[in-house]
């Protein structure tokens, strides 16, 4: 089975989003190997560490941010 690593990349990061917390941190809560790919981009800090949570840069934190509403908000039809 072939996997689209950079869709499921791009969903992790989104759903990082879910998790944000002081200012720019979420939860590691997701396959090391996804982390690591996110890690080597540059959208977030280095996961192999002691804490249970990673940094987001300030490209992933936007792009983290982009990436969730493009993909789990829905756009408001009453205006």
């Amino acid at each position: 089975m072939n996997i689209n690593t950079d869709a499921i990349d791009e969903v992790a990061l989104a759903l990082l989003y879910l998790t944000l917390h002081d200012h720019n941190r979420a939860w590691k809560g997701f396959d090391w190997d996804v982390l690591n790919r996110l890690y080597e981009r540059g959208l977030i800090g280095d996961p192999v560490n002691k804490t249970k949570s990673v940094i987001f840069t300030e490209e992933g934190l936007r792009e983290s941010e982009r990436l969730f509403k493009q993909h789990f908000v829905i756009a408001d039809s009453t205006g």
